[in-house]
């Protein structure tokens, strides 16, 4: 009896120890599976980081009192086995559901995850949400889409400013910046044109007021011819009063 005791106590305290270093475990009831089967759905379980054991419920009942998986106590019935969770309970969910296609015989009773029970439904729920690791990989590259996209337009603007000047270099045949220069004449401006034909048409307007200047001199030099008939008539009397005093 003694013994019996101390092995009570051993698997009681093993319990507890678990249940004070997780907070997700599932219940089944494993009636009906062989040796081998159990076997093989506990190397199933430690891949994906839980522990599956048998323990009597009267046991586990005093063990977990006052834990994080107390609510487990109500699917303690029958012969039950445990699979204390470490990992991705949804991947546990998964593979418990999966081993029940290959032996129909277990039986997945209930669980407990952060203090609170979980159903069987709730269970193939979880059973059929994406692992830890997808749902972690579908965050990651939620997150570096926009940085993806961030590095592509960087990588995309001297991309294009490169492009653009290309064009630019095209459309004016050569350097771009040389062209520039060439486009600020009056070509292109009608108000410049406009000056420019200003400027032109000044030196023209002013050669006939140079003529006319120059004018009054020639007046100047026929006025003399002007006055030779004069001399002329001067000349003439003399002659008329010769004329008059032969007469007498």
């Amino acid at each position: 009896m003694a013994i019996a005791h101390a092995d009570k106590a051993a698997v009681v305290e093993e319990v507890a120890a678990r249940a004070h270093a997780t907070s997700t475990a599932v219940v089944t009831q494993y009636r009906g599976l062989t040796v081998a089967q159990i076997s093989t759905l506990r190397r199933r379980l430690r891949a994906l980081g839980a522990d599956y054991k048998v323990f009597k419920n009267t046991l586990v009942r005093r063990a977990i009192a006052g834990t994080a998986i107390e609510p487990l106590s109500g699917y303690l019935e029958g012969p039950t086995a445990i699979a204390f969770v470490d990992g991705d309970v949804s991947a546990v969910a998964k593979a418990l559901r999966d081993f029940t296609k290959e032996a129909p015989a277990l039986i997945v009773k209930g669980g407990v995850l952060d203090g609170h029970a979980l159903t069987p439904a709730d269970l193939v729920a979880l059973a059929d949400l994406p692992s830890r690791d997808v749902l972690l990989a579908r965050v990651a590259g939620m997150l570096a889409a926009p940085m993806r996209t961030f590095a592509g337009l960087l990588k995309a603007l001297p991309q294009n400013l490169a492009y653009g000047l290309a064009a630019l270099r095209d459309a004016r045949g050569g350097d771009p910046a040389a062209p520039a220069a060439e486009a600020v004449p009056v070509a292109d401006d009608p108000v410049a044109e406009a000056a420019a034909a200003e400027v032109e048409a000044v030196p023209v307007a002013d050669e006939p007021v140079a003529e006319v200047a120059e004018a009054p001199e020639v007046a100047v030099e026929a006025a003399p011819a002007a006055e030779e008939p004069v001399a002329e008539v001067a000349e003439a009397t003399p002659g008329a009063d010769e004329s008059t005093d032969a007469a007498s």
